[in-house]
């Protein structure tokens, strides 16, 4: 059995995006800073943190993984010297009228070390509600990420992909330890069901879940449920930030999660054929 991380702390930064995207990423900054300074190995930002687009208009300031908003956070990482989780952000596509929605981690090097471009797009019309149709700008991502690190195994998801608990099943399997779902969920489906399905998708996968929000009105069609949170293996909230911008942390401890998975092994019970992967597919051992 190898040896677990020793225990090291996330931060979940929660912010109120708008499309002015030099405020947006000045209090990332400052966020992200205070986070360090308190402590954080890893920080991570929300679902569009640099800008956030309003309904039915086009995703500003789109632009390639060579851009300068990566370069920004590459930077970022690396004079703090800590990882970054760039929520997400608008990633131009060549070729394409649409745009990926997608999530970047950086080492403390400033290395980008995972890509992950969400795979579920919010497409919904909910009576009383405003229509959402994030496939008219938006490209889906074609495969789930799991990246092995100095911390443990690494997983991502982006919002709307917490309501496919297929999708976390294969994060699991892959070896996913921690999970990061950057999210903007809406403020009136987050009310019923946000909580609920954090708490889940940790209890059924047996990991820690970490969810940086956005939170608040964003304009006069947007408005984010906030309530940040960091869900243990056992599925226990063991932070929460439930409204305003700021930062909620929390003790990241692998050791937590093998002694879970060794006392109760649901996921070496797992059918994996019901998945469409093979049988003799061997989970990575924790």
């Amino acid at each position: 059995m190898s040896r677990d991380p020793a225990p090291w702390r996330v931060a979940a930064v929660q912010m109120n995006s708008t499309v002015d995207r030099e405020r947006n990423l000045g209090i990332a900054e400052f966020l992200a800073r205070r986070a360090a300074d308190a402590g954080a190995t890893l920080v991570a930002f929300p679902e569009h943190f640099s800008s956030i687009r309003s309904e039915g208009k086009p995703a500003p300031h789109p632009e390639k993984l060579d851009g300068p908003l990566v370069a920004w956070t590459r930077n970022l990482a690396a004079e703090l010297g800590c990882w970054i989780l760039a929520g997400s952000f608008a990633e131009r596509v060549p070729g394409s009228r649409r745009l990926r929605n997608t999530s970047l981690l950086f080492a403390p090097t400033g290395e980008t070390v995972a890509t992950y471009r969400k795979m579920h797009l919010f497409d919904a019309r909910i009576r009383g509600q405003a229509a959402l149709q994030e496939s008219k700008t938006v490209a889906p991502g074609d495969r789930p990420v799991v990246v092995k690190t100095p911390l443990g195994r690494l997983g991502f998801a982006i919002c709307y992909d917490l309501r496919f608990p297929e999708l976390f099943r294969h994060l699991a399997l892959d070896g996913a330890q921690v999970v990061f779902v950057p999210s903007a969920f809406t403020d009136y489906t987050g009310r019923h069901h946000w909580m609920p399905l954090l708490r889940a998708r940790a209890i059924e996968n047996q990991c820690w879940i970490v969810a940086p929000a956005q939170v608040g009105s964003h304009d006069a069609t947007r408005a984010s449920h906030g309530h940040s949170a960091i869900v243990d293996p056992w599925g226990n909230v063991v932070a929460l930030l439930e409204a305003g911008e700021g930062v909620v942390s929390a003790e990241i401890d692998i050791e937590h999660l093998r002694r879970i998975r060794s006392d109760l092994p649901c996921l070496d019970h797992v059918r994996p054929e019901l998945l469409g992967r093979k049988r003799s597919a061997a989970r990575p051992p924790d």
